[in-house]
């Protein structure tokens, strides 16, 4: 159900450790906020792998699939005043020939400080030492040369940045991602949450339940010395940290041939209009995963239903 190399083997996981990154994109979805998009990151593991594909020694190696842990994010803004609202501090670079500031998408940053963990994927079920130390020599080169998230890569963990594991010992990276937060899907709060509301409700939806969790409700209650008190209160309480997140994009539209629509990133591949879908995830702690497999974020896609996804491969 996913882009998984069905010609190739998991043969191991790599992870990167302590990636500092400046000005990535804070901005996840037309809703959402606070922290990049998963597909930040997935598209840029994408694009690390065809960078390793064609480096004498590794072109049968492929890698897939991202783990997202983060020990600190810090989105970039300013507010004049305690009772004011936030605004994202924003730049208009490159400037213009003219020399004057271009109009420019606002697009609110952050700053990050993550690790990675990676699949890799091999025609081979292991891969010879020589293999394995030019793989995390040229990851760790390659990777300070892209984006990550819309954002560069600073620097790498000083001492241990990058290191590899065989499939089945990756949850000896457990100690090492401490004390990070690990990004998981959480359908069954979703529902969860929605049949609680539609206890209230008959007619609450699922969407109803992932603005709840986006919301805090205060309610008066009488105390014993007969003066109200107003009790916060939240759908998310008790459920842990969990955050409104996309998920990919819905085709909304017939898929155009390359060069047909205008102002499209990349007019050499067929493109078309699609809108965003959200559910709910969870940040999470190392140590309550039971198999940090299982917290790897995959692309998928679904030609029948126009999907366009990001997807683990088993709820948390």
């Amino acid at each position: 159900m996913s882009f998984i190399y069905s010609d190739k083997d998991l043969v191991g996981y790599v992870m990167i450790k302590n990636i500092r990154i400046q000005n990535a994109n804070a901005v996840s979805s037309p809703i959402t906020y606070g922290f990049p998009a998963i597909t930040g990151f997935t598209g840029a593991i994408h694009a690390l792998s065809r960078k390793i594909a064609v480096v004498d020694g590794l072109e049968d190696i492929r890698l897939d699939g991202v783990l997202i842990a983060c020990f600190d994010c810090k989105p970039q803004t300013y507010r004049e005043a305690s009772y004011k609202d936030y605004t994202f501090n924003q730049t208009r670079n490159p400037i213009l020939k003219s020399g004057k500031t271009a109009s420019i998408n606002e697009e609110g940053r952050c700053h990050l400080r993550i690790s990675l963990v990676i699949g890799v994927y091999a025609n081979d079920f292991m891969l010879e030492d020589y293999q394995i130390a030019k793989l995390l020599q040229t990851i760790r080169f390659k990777i300070q040369q892209q984006r990550i998230a819309g954002g560069s890569v600073l620097s790498l963990d000083r001492f241990d940045p990058v290191n590899y594991v065989p499939a089945e010992d990756i949850n000896n990276f457990s100690k090492a991602l401490l004390p990070a937060f690990i990004l998981m899907n959480a359908p069954k709060d979703l529902t969860s949450i929605t049949e609680q509301l539609q206890q209230q409700n008959p007619e609450a939806t699922a969407l109803d339940a992932l603005i709840s969790t986006a919301t805090m409700t205060h309610e008066p209650i009488d105390n014993a010395q007969g003066m109200t008190d107003w009790q916060t209160k939240s759908s998310k309480q008790g459920r842990g940290w969990l955050v409104p997140i996309p998920v990919g994009f819905q085709g909304i539209s017939e898929i155009y041939d390359a060069g047909i629509m205008q102002n499209v990133r990349n007019p050499e591949y067929p493109s078309r209009y699609v809108e965003a879908i959200y559910s709910l995830g969870k940040w999470v702690f190392p140590h309550r995963i039971n198999d940090l497999a299982d917290a790897l974020w995959y692309q998928y896609y679904d030609n029948e239903e126009s999907l366009y996804l990001v997807t683990q491969n088993q709820e948390f």
